[in-house]
């Protein structure tokens, strides 16, 4: 059993930033369908084009920081060089102070290089010194994460979105009241500029939390650091060239990776305003549409994101101390935990794109096209799950060109189907190709990264279990789902009641389903966040039948004793065949009860109860010394 939770571990860490990744996506959901209303179509798509910009230029300066220092870190952790770890991490801060104040300088006083749209540039210039503080924030999140903690990434994530919504809401009605007595593309763009204040406020208040988290950690880093004594300390010149060399390929094909919703983006601003000749209000109101479907299929993918951050420590220890066996178990039950959820939500999204949107975004002269967009963009949050998991598990192994000259491939090819059937096709299928190209981008990427896994891996993932059967098991609750909410819907003409009761029938009939078609073991359950409490759910249903285990567990104890017994017996029987007698039935009385005595060890084992800092600490998969916990504390 522990054993089993060890490899399991790393399945826990993602849930939990999982888990904080699904909140922060619900929450702005939550907070995008006011900050909407108030700032309308137009606001939204110069909010969007502004955010896609300075995503890009933080994605390159600061953003890969987290996974880069996580990987470096864990590497040395993996060796107890933790005075080293430590130099590492105080290298790492003064690379972003330098490169993320240079951004931060850039995009303010270059706003108007990165969008073509005038009333885009005043909240990118807004959002110019969010870059310098994110940097810093995610060299500290990438230092807990290098010690398999997530649960500090995690809480400082959610407070950071909490702080986000309030201020991002409050601000952009102000700002609307500023610009109250002046045209509707003026408040529109300063309506969007107070929603951009909202992402600075709530970078700040994630800095704040995790330099608290740091400080309460501050004397046990120390003494850990004067234990290590053993190892020779690297130069800071060689610690610097090292980041170089991690970040910059991590850098590179994030960048690359990322930039399509930028380069996307930018294409269909150029192409409608300059050779369609169209207003830029209306383009920023084609933008919102699109932005609103991306925005709900982010929220699953947010779980193959989680999972890739999760694992990278892991797979880069395992990788480090040549444990092939470790790393191929990893990314197999990654790949299958990210498909049991990715699958079911591309086709939960894709039947019930309209009653979602309905729910978030119901903008009525947008409803229309924004959900039948949604429906179209499902299917990409498939083919982004798996892709994202594979750039994590290249990276863990050293394969950093592998992704770049990947995403790269993907761009070039997408990019120009994009321009090319824009230009051709008629003006009224712009936003088509537009969410076309996007899915393309991320079949075409999800193919190549894929490939390379399997090249450098050699390892095969079970398709059945981990593709075919989730995609029947989804298609049968897709079914379910629609029927339940068009017939409540029919009677009640209440869309939340409706769409309520559609996820929860769907939910549960995919879940019956996983655990009757054996997608998913008990064992692999239980390995899940909540997946206890999953488990004992599916046996009080009477899905999962545990008489049925013990039975098939007794059956193997059986054999595997008399197995032994008869190996015993081949190996100390002598030739000349005489045997010395023996009281008639002990022999098998005392087999009788060895039987028992493992059976009942075994049934115990499982029904064991787990204290709470036992379960914890169990997935750490560092030294056995109680100080290596210290980030629980």
């Amino acid at each position: 059993m522990p054993d089993r939770k060890k490899k399991d571990s790393f399945i826990l860490q993602a849930g939990i930033l999982a888990s904080a990744g699904i909140i922060v996506r619900i929450i702005g959901l939550l907070y995008n369908a006011p900050l909407v209303a108030i700032i309308g179509d137009e606001g939204n798509g110069y909010y969007n084009s502004a955010y896609y910009a300075y995503s890009i230029i933080l994605l390159i300066s600061s953003y890969s920081i987290p996974s880069a220092v996580s990987k470096v870190i864990a590497q040395k952790l993996a060796t107890r060089e933790y005075r080293n770890a430590h130099r590492i991490f105080r290298c790492a801060l003064y690379y972003v102070l330098v490169v993320g104040g240079i951004a931060s300088l850039f995009v303010f006083f270059g706003a108007g290089l990165l969008v073509k749209m005038e009333s885009a540039v005043f909240p990118l210039k807004v959002l110019a010194p969010t870059i310098f503080f994110s940097g810093i924030l995610g060299v500290l999140r990438g230092y807990f994460q290098a010690h398999k903690s997530m649960t500090q990434t995690s809480v400082s994530q959610i407070v950071e979105q909490i702080v986000n919504a309030g201020v991002s809401i409050g601000m952009a009605y102000v700002m609307v009241g500023v610009a109250a007595d002046r045209d509707a593309t003026t408040r529109a763009s300063y309506g969007a500029a107070g929603g951009t204040i909202g992402t600075g406020a709530g970078v700040l208040a994630g800095l704040f939390f995790m330099a608290g988290v740091y400080a309460l950690n501050k004397k046990t880093i120390r003494k850990r650091i004067e234990r290590d004594t053993v190892h020779e300390d690297e130069s800071y010149k060689e610690i610097f060239k090292m980041i170089l060399m991690v970040v910059t390929p991590f850098i590179l094909s994030t960048g690359i990776y990322n930039i399509n919703n930028f380069l996307d983006n930018t294409i269909y601003q150029r192409i409608m305003m300059d050779y369609r000749k169209l207003d830029e209000a209306v383009v920023a109101m084609d933008l919102s549409v699109v932005a609103k479907g991306t925005k709900i299929s982010n929220i699953p993918i947010a779980f193959a994101s989680a999972m890739s951050s999760a694992l990278i420590p892991g797979i880069s220890s395992d990788f480090a101390r040549k444990k092939m066996s470790g790393v191929k178990e990893k990314v197999a039950k990654s790949v299958k935990v990210t498909m049991m959820i990715s699958i079911p939500c591309a086709a939960g999204i894709g039947v019930l794109a309209k009653p979602i949107m309905m729910v978030i975004f119901h903008q009525p002269e947008s409803l229309e096209i924004s959900s039948v967009l949604l429906t179209c963009m499902a299917v990409s949050i498939i083919f982004y799950g798996l892709s994202t998991l594979a750039q994590a598990i290249l990276q863990s192994i050293g394969r950093m060109k592998t992704p770049i000259i990947n995403a790269t491939a993907a761009v070039v090819i997408h990019a120009g189907i994009m321009i090319g059937t824009m230009m051709l096709l008629d003006e009224k299928y712009s936003l088509y190709c537009y969410v076309f190209s996007t899915i393309l981008y991320s079949l075409i990427l999800c193919i190549l990264n894929q490939c390379s896994v399997h090249h450098y891996l050699k390892y095969r993932q079970g398709a059945v279990k981990t593709f075919l059967l989730p995609v029947l098991a989804s298609v049968v609750m897709g079914a379910a789902a629609f029927g339940v909410y068009q017939g409540l819907y029919y009677l009640c003409k209440i869309n939340i009641v409706a769409l309520a009761a559609a996820v929860f029938v769907g939910v549960m009939v995919y879940f019956v389903l996983i655990i009757r078609w054996k997608v998913v073991s008990e064992a692999e359950l239980t390995g899940m966040p909540k997946g206890r409490m999953m488990a004992g759910i599916a046996r009080k249903l009477r899905i999962l039948r545990p008489e049925e285990d013990n039975k098939q567990r007794s059956a193997h104890a059986g054999a595997s004793y008399v197995k032994g017994k008869s190996d015993k017996k081949k190996k100390t029987s002598k030739p000349s065949g005489k045997r010395k007698p023996s009281p008639k039935g002990n022999a098998s009385v005392k087999d009788g009860e060895n039987l028992e005595v493992k059976i009942y060890e075994r049934e115990q084992a499982d029904k064991k109860p787990e204290n709470a800092e036992v379960s914890f600490r169990s997935i750490y998969e560092t030294d056995t010394d109680s100080d290596d916990y210290w980030l629980d504390d």
